[in-house]
């Protein structure tokens, strides 16, 4: 296995050309002259009147230098390719910018806190038809809403409030399904509001309040029935009710078909595991190592031979009652042996590799070792299925013992929390510093930290970021909006696109704050019920007030270990930081959160050699097979 070293600016060069092709593909202008005009001509149709744009100097035309532009970000800063403007709270005045139509590549527009007034253009779909992000808040806009927005299929956020903004949302809009955040409140709205087939758990009555005339879900005012029709319009209705009973009688004797089917297959696969038997006396891989190409390929040669069938028995032929954990990289499931032993099989999600490429996966993954690392024991290729067999780890995850639905669960001690804290970090600082290739994890979450019968953490996944679709991850992630698991993703990663050591250490800062804090990384029960942040932006709005011991867990607190928890939280705290350069390594974190618990002897001396290298270059780290 070789290891390639790319420097932060050919792994991004190397990502920007497959951009590039999906960008031609969708007819997009690219490059620096595009973009240049984009910003001038921004500049130009608003007004200023504090001249916060006057760092907007165009006669630097070097590559990059619109880059270092107020309120602009690229997408690497040495290419003049626009990323998100965010121009708020700067007092501009105008319309709305047509200019924006020439940053063909811009994922992200806020123009919030500023004097804007007039419509929106009724084309706004054609100028800015990529945006996953729209903040146009607290303006002076007015007009309706423009229909062709639901044409923008990208948006995930979209923020129209404290405008004048009237006549009816567009039903249309509800049919944006990656949409999860929506505010219309404080406009001069009426109608029905959409029904929104997304995230709408997510879009409660405060995102619509103090418009008089909205009507219809979430809010408690449904719309008023249609007003009494004259007697032809009585006869049109009647025809019109003759037809809709037609129409929904059919609907409903459709639907009725469709359920039945559902019920059917149910009774006929009560176990939704009917792929698995599709495999019956399928040939699994044969791998040099094995005489049968039945077998399954073990690591440890302790393990005994297994074959495809055994696999299939021990899972009850992968029945969901076995199902004991679900993640982006695939589904685990209990396996239970003859002898009554248990394993732990992991069905990979969508793995598009072939067989080589696969192969040439399992012989490093096989190789990595480490005391805080789930052993991964053996793997399985079958048809288009892939199987990687693991050790199996009687405590679950760490997620679940965190934030069990059973309220009267016991509450996991402080030197237990510490302890899977410093086991998890040091793994995660070997597989940065001394694993050889070392590899980055990029999906750290409470949930990949596994727990042995001791609560001793093994972290899980590691490495398995390359195994899942042969187009890079992180391209295949921003397409599908989605970016890692919610409220771990570090927040310079979705416009990067470009895997760090220092990303691997926001996601494990973030876990550090759950062990701490017992609260969840996406919704924060203790803090006001205002508050629709995630879990680092609570922590930093406590520490912001001087008030980070509110963040401990109540039940940790008054035990004489105060100072290791607040210690403990300043580490997560920095790890958490916006800035990536100021976060610490893995291998720093390691000794900081090592140091906490001497008194503990969790750790013997010299365990991990001082790394060569602690650098955070992009890519650095990257095992790369292209």
């Amino acid at each position: 296995m070789t290891l390639y070293r790319r420097p932060a600016t050919s792994l991004f060069h190397g990502l920007s050309l497959r951009w590039l092709l999906i960008l031609l593909s969708c007819c997009l202008s690219y490059g620096t002259t595009t973009d240049f005009v984009c910003l001038q001509k921004v500049k130009h149709s608003l007004k200023d009147p504090f001249g916060y744009l006057n760092s907007w100097d165009f006669t630097n035309t070097t590559e990059g230098s619109i880059c270092r532009f107020i309120g602009i970000e690229c997408w690497h800063e040495e290419e003049s390719r626009v990323l998100n403007i965010k121009l708020t709270d700067m007092s501009l005045q105008g319309h709305f910018p047509l200019g924006l139509v020439n940053c063909s590549s811009l994922t992200g527009l806020s123009l919030s806190g500023n004097n804007l007034n007039g419509s929106l253009p009724s084309n706004i779909s054609k100028i800015i038809r990529f945006v996953t992000e729209l903040d146009l808040s607290d303006n002076d806009f007015s007009g309706e809403i423009p229909e062709s927005l639901s044409n923008c299929t990208y948006l995930n956020g979209l923020n129209l409030a404290h405008n004048r903004f009237s006549g009816q949302i567009p039903l249309q809009l509800g049919n944006l399904d990656r949409l999860n955040s929506f505010n219309v409140a404080n406009n001069n709205l009426s109608g029905q509001i959409p029904h929104f087939i997304g995230h709408n758990s997510t879009i409660t009555k405060d995102d619509f309040a103090n418009n008089p005339g909205l009507c219809g879900q979430p809010l408690l005012d449904p719309c008023a029935a249609p007003p009494k029709k004259s007697h032809l319009g009585v006869m049109a209705g009647a025809i019109a009710g003759g037809l809709t009973f037609v129409i929904v009688s059919t609907g409903m004797a459709l639907l009725y078909i469709s359920r039945m089917k559902v019920v059917r297959k149910k009774r006929e696969d009560p176990e939704g595991n009917r792929w698995a038997k599709s495999m019956k006396g399928t040939k699994a891989f044969k791998a040099s190592l094995l005489r049968s190409v039945y077998q399954v390929s073990m690591f440890e040669k302790s393990i005994s031979k297994m074959s495809l069938d055994d696999l299939m028995k021990a899972t009850n032929s992968f029945s969901n009652t076995n199902v004991i954990g679900s993640g982006r990289t695939g589904t685990l499931y209990k396996a239970t042996l003859p002898d009554g032993s248990l394993l732990m099989v992991k069905r990979l999600q969508d793995s598009q590799r072939t067989e080589k490429e696969f192969l040439s996966e399992m012989s490093t993954l096989g190789s990595v070792k480490h005391q805080n690392l789930v052993p991964l024991l053996g793997f399985c290729m079958a048809k288009k299925e892939r199987f990687l067999v693991y050790k199996f780890m009687p405590n679950g995850n760490l997620y679940d013992q965190l934030h069990p639905s059973d309220p009267e669960s016991k509450i996991i001690e402080w030197p237990i929390r510490l302890k899977i804290a410093i086991g998890a970090a040091k793994a995660l600082a070997w597989l940065h510093h001394n694993c050889n290739p070392r590899i980055l994890h990029r999906n750290i979450s409470s949930k990949c930290i596994l727990l042995d019968e001791d609560f001793e953490p093994k972290l899980s996944d590691f490495g398995l970021a390359r195994l899942m679709n042969p187009v890079d991850t992180h391209l295949s992630t921003f397409v599908n909006g989605e970016f890692g698991d919610l409220g771990y993703v570090a927040p310079e990663y979705p416009r990067t696109l470009v895997a760090t050591p220092k990303g691997d250490v926001y996601s494990f800062g973030t876990v550090l704050l759950e062990l701490i804090t017992g609260e969840k990384p996406t919704h924060v029960a203790n803090a006001p019920e205002d508050f629709k942040g995630s879990l680092v932006e609570w922590v930093s709005q406590l520490s912001n007030n001087s008030d980070l011991r509110s963040a401990i867990d109540k039940s940790l607190l008054g035990q004489g270990i105060d100072h290791e928890l607040l210690q403990f939280l300043r580490v997560a705290c920095n790890c958490v930081s916006l800035v990536p350069k100021e976060r610490p390594t893995m291998f720093e974190v390691y000794q900081l959160l090592r140091a906490i618990g001497e008194r503990y002897h969790f750790t013997v001396d010299d365990e991990m050699l001082v790394p060569i290298e602690t650098g955070d270059v992009p890519g650095e780290l990257i095992v790369a097979r292209e």
